[in-house]
């Protein structure tokens, strides 16, 4: 184990300060300062080395944390760095992105602040990248097989570097014009800065995936004729078709779904032309959902320079600690202050959104909201407790319902389950021979950690398929894969 006395020595968690808030605001950089060598080796240190290791089973990915963590304590980045690819293809996007249910399974967090486990991973693949050590691994041969990936999110990238390393000549489909799914699109760079993705995509170039951006699968090439050119095919398009609000005013000028703006940001971000681009500047915006997309959201538009920002969630504010009803190593709902509601605004719970109100021009100019009361176990608005709220955008960030479907379904036969996924049985494999699923495509919207497990899982899948067997690892028991299908 790292330090045997390191949880009774250092008892609180220690992270990297966040840049000041005037400061940040001004720029789209991450918002964390770089942290100190020592305090990371303190924070590595109060690592138990657990004789059943909890944080393990909070993981999808199975990452090894007590041995990266021991290595860490002991200053040998490099062989911190091996043994966390050794389970995860992706830490500097889970190292910033994945809300650590780990952290909330480590044996410590019982009776004292979990280890900073995130964190550690984080600081182990930047050292990583920045001394070199993340080199290409291109296979030894060549199977002559081919797979093609749709959709250049974490799961298809994690499916593609598997499955590349396997020896299969893989080609990564995307629609959008650069490769990276909602991590190039979707994730504002003061979250994660692009430029990790683009190091992680030459190390896939160099080893041999293919990229193919700007090729949308169902229009420029069909389904059945992408089926017909490769061995095998992984659909890994994600959970894209946003959940609506259809409430009076909706078709008002000035209310979007959040990937609408979000996505125009970040384009704007890159340097790109963006003609009439969503913004917030010197306006009064509504974001409705309090989950994650919401919170990007939230920054965004302190960046560009709103007048205000007010949050709303229909549910009750989640307690600041673990209830009894969530004990551990389980993860629980918790209340969180992030870096975005760290910057300001509003953040209002228990608010149902009745109806959108208008201008005489057709723009939206303010939300009529009511207190939420449970009725039925239906979340209802409160007659008689209206008011309004001024607003000049409006951002719709109430989840995803599913993948798009119509092309799956008329050109490759695909099935979809009642809950609008496409249809998988326990080795991923749809309807539709050859033809797998991963991430929240097959799964329904979830966690970054999840879609770079599937990925891999399904890479083993499509490995045994193609060769009979396979010698890749898969992190996913079959009884956590969404089940939608069970073939005879």
């Amino acid at each position: 184990m790292a330090d045997p006395k390191g949880f009774l020595k250092v008892t609180e968690r220690e992270l990297p300060p966040r840049r000041p808030v005037p400061v940040r605001i001004m720029d789209w950089k991450e918002v964390y300062e770089q942290g100190d060598s020592a305090t990371l080796r303190r924070q590595a240190g109060r690592c138990m080395d657990c004789g059943v290791p909890f944080c393990h089973q909070g993981c999808p990915l199975g990452n090894l944390i007590p041995e990266w963590n021991d290595l860490t304590w002991r200053g040998e980045g490099r062989a911190a760095i091996e043994r966390l690819h050794a389970t995860n293809n992706f830490p500097e996007f889970t190292g910033r992105l994945c809300p650590a249910p780990c952290e909330s399974s480590c044996v410590l967090g019982i009776n004292q602040p979990a280890v900073t486990i995130k964190q550690i991973e984080v600081s182990i693949i930047d050292e990583a990248f920045g001394k070199g050590w993340v080199e290409p691994e291109p296979p030894g041969r060549l199977t002559g097989k081919t797979v093609a990936v749709v959709g250049s999110g974490p799961a298809g990238l994690a499916a593609a570097q598997q499955l590349t390393r396997a020896g299969h000549t893989v080609a990564v489909y995307e629609r959008d014009d650069r490769i990276g799914g909602l991590l190039r699109y979707g994730i504002p760079d003061f979250k994660m800065e692009k430029k990790h993705l683009e190091s992680r995509l030459r190390q896939m170039q160099d080893e041999g995936t293919r990229f193919r951006a700007g090729v949308a699968i169902g229009t420029d090439i069909t389904w059945s004729d992408l089926r017909a050119r490769y061995d095998a095919v992984v659909i890994a398009t994600g959970a894209t078709i946003p959940r609506e609000l259809p409430i009076p005013g909706r078709d008002l000028a000035g209310v979007h779904f959040a990937m609408e703006y979000l996505v125009e940001s970040n384009k704007a971000t890159a340097g790109d032309s963006v003609p009439h681009q969503i913004s917030a500047a010197g306006k009064h915006v509504v974001v409705i959902g309090g989950g994650d997309t919401g919170a990007d959201c939230i920054g965004t538009a302190h960046r560009q320079g709103a007048l205000s920002v007010t949050n709303l969630a229909i549910g009750k504010q989640p307690p600041g600690d673990r209830p009894e009803t969530q004990p551990w190593p389980m993860a629980p709902t918790l209340f969180e202050v992030s870096s975005a509601h760290e910057e300001g605004g509003e953040r209002a719970y228990l608010a149902s959104t009745v109806e959108f109100l208008g201008n005489d021009v057709g723009e939206v100019r303010a939300l009529r909201v009511a207190e939420t009361e449970f009725v039925d176990g239906r979340r209802v608005p409160k007659s008689g407790t209206e008011r309004d709220i001024p607003a000049d955008l409006v951002l719709i960030a109430m989840g995803f319902t599913g993948p798009e479907r119509a092309d799956l379904e008329d050109q490759l036969g695909a099935q979809f389950t009642e809950r609008g996924n496409v249809g998988r049985d326990d080795q991923y494999l749809t309807t539709a021979s050859g033809t797998f699923v991963a991430g929240d495509a097959g799964r329904g919207q979830s966690l970054i950690v999840w879609a770079i497990a599937e990925g891999r899982a399904a890479a083993a899948s499509v490995d045994a398929y193609l060769m009979g067997e396979t010698e890749l690892p898969s992190p996913v028991r079959p009884t956590d894969v969404a089940i939608g299908l069970q073939h005879a």
